[in-house]
């Protein structure tokens, strides 16, 4: 449409109704200017109203941003915390299984040095029954001539 409008959301003035309240007489045009006044004032109104309305929007959004910011600073510092104390027990439990593993090879040498040591003495026990069995014999052998 080629005419413009002052658009309020009571009434419409278009260009020509504004032209129109020129020829007028100065009471009529006095009463004109007044329902403008009106209006304008009522945009206005309705403008502040508006404006308040996304005022407290953006209030209540600040203070939710605030209180987001808060926890994530919270979170962060707790995610610091948990990562530094995940660290140092990661740390421990591979000290721990070095300290298994060197004890597990410590203990097999140990059990090989006993089993070695246990057939040595099996075989030296052996041998002196033997030793002790053959002097007895002979002994016995010498007595009975």
């Amino acid at each position: 449409s080629s005419s413009m409008h002052f658009t309020n959301p009571r009434r419409d003035f278009s260009k020509a109704e504004l032209r129109s309240a020129e020829g007028l007489p100065m009471s009529q045009q006095g009463a004109t200017l007044q329902s403008y006044n009106n209006e304008l004032v009522k945009c206005i109104e309705e403008l502040r109203r508006r404006r308040a309305e996304l005022n407290q929007q953006i209030r209540e959004e600040e203070e939710e941003k605030m209180k987001l910011e808060d926890q994530m600073a919270g979170l962060s510092e707790r995610l610091r915390v948990v990562s530094d104390s995940l660290e140092r027990k990661v740390a421990a439990r591979n000290e721990h299984d070095r300290t298994i593993a060197e004890t597990e090879e410590a203990f097999m040498k140990i059990l090989e040095s006993s089993q070695t040591l246990l057939h040595m003495l099996k075989r030296d026990t052996s041998a002196l029954s033997s030793s002790l069995t053959n002097a007895a014999s002979r002994h016995e052998a010498a007595h009975r001539l």
